[in-house]
């Protein structure tokens, strides 16, 4: 994958998130991350394969990285057709391995009610995960996005608190169809989703890993699936979206005590 480039005129580099620590069990023998399924009701063939692999993977964890759904404007929505469908998979996974969520930029309104429903673990960004003596840093990955400043001044206002509470005070049919019109207008949507030609700032990234020991970093977000080096002992590893409905993209990544793998669907039954 190319390299990632250094902004000429970054957003303004802030004090370093707060990071969140987990550490894998002992008992655990894989863990499969994943991000960007874009889940929604126009994707059957992505959303049949995605409940098939959760179902049968062979992995103790599933780390959900973000970008779950196409949009998520309150967890009201889990009671609407396709949404219901979608917790239920989720529960029914989640009685046998562990599921957990982070949010990404399409939805980062995923509250209490929906992981309590689906048995979700909250994952926040970004978090450093320690499992088999490694030191891994996970993110969804728009926040490293730093050469894309208009979408980051506005990840900064939707983010807050109050923002949102004023958003989800509105109706969930009129919370739907100001994401309807964000959809169409391609201007609104560029800002929301971030540009596409933006990766993530190596910089920036290198020193959330140097802040907490992690030698490798794995996010989503940039829908450019491959492995990087991005100095000396700091590589990452960045997830693919699924697509299965207007083409034939979809790939897990895998890590156990041998290290990380890239599994496409037909390679993960159990066994």
């Amino acid at each position: 994958m190319p390299a990632a480039a250094a902004p000429a005129v970054p957003f303004a580099r802030a004090a370093l998130p707060a990071i969140s620590e987990f550490d894998a069990p002992g008992t655990w023998r894989a863990i499969d991350f994943i991000s960007d399924l874009h889940l929604c009701e126009a994707t059957p063939r992505t959303f049949a394969a995605w409940v098939a692999y959760l179902l049968q993977t062979p992995a103790d964890a599933v780390f959900i990285l973000g970008d779950l759904f196409e949009l998520w404007v309150g967890d009201d929505m889990r009671t609407r057709d396709f949404e219901s469908r979608c917790v239920q998979a989720l529960a029914q996974a989640a009685a046998t391995r562990q599921l957990a969520f982070m949010a990404g930029n399409r939805d980062f309104l995923l509250g209490a009610e929906m992981r309590r429903e689906s048995r979700l673990m909250d994952l926040p960004d970004p978090t450093l995960l320690t499992a088999w003596g490694q030191r891994v840093l996970l993110s969804h990955g728009d926040a490293l996005c730093l050469a894309d400043a208009p979408y980051q001044a506005f990840r900064q206002e939707v983010r807050r608190p109050a923002w949102q509470a004023r958003f989800l005070a509105r109706p969930l049919g009129e919370r739907l169809a100001i994401a309807a019109e964000v959809r169409r207008a391609s201007d609104t949507r560029r800002r929301f989703d971030g540009d596409a030609t933006t990766d993530v700032d190596a910089a920036e990234a290198l020193r959330w890993m140097q802040a907490v020991g992690a030698s490798t970093l794995v996010h989503g977000h940039t829908h450019r699936p491959g492995s990087q080096v991005l100095a000396a002992g700091f590589e990452r590893h960045v997830l693919s979206d699924w697509d299965l409905d207007t083409g034939v993209r979809a790939e897990v990544l895998r890590l156990d005590a041998q290290g990380f793998s890239r599994r496409p669907l037909a390679a993960l039954a159990p066994g």
